[in-house]
């Protein structure tokens, strides 16, 4: 017997936002059968910046997202020294 794959969650917190001139995707998710959310930013490259840390509410991931966009700004997110390339 095949266990079925579990639905992707998508919340309806995710949002797009513009920091400084640049657009941002906020992506909030889990997978069905979980209780945390996951927080994803995308910035205007298409890099993904996923949390380590998963959040009891979609809008505790939304506004953790926010409050880190506004505090370190565009720059912060587009930097190559935070990126790990995948080979």
């Amino acid at each position: 017997m095949s266990e079925e794959e579990p639905n992707l969650v998508t919340s309806s917190k995710s949002q797009s936002v513009a920091v400084d001139g640049y657009p941002f995707s906020i992506n909030i998710f889990r997978l069905e059968r979980d209780k945390t959310w996951t927080l994803e930013v995308v910035d205007c490259d298409g890099t993904s910046h996923v949390w380590d840390d998963e959040f009891s509410s979609d809008k505790d991931a939304r506004d953790e997202a926010l409050r880190v966009l506004e505090a370190e700004g565009a720059v912060a997110f587009m930097r190559g020294s935070n990126v790990i390339p995948f080979e």
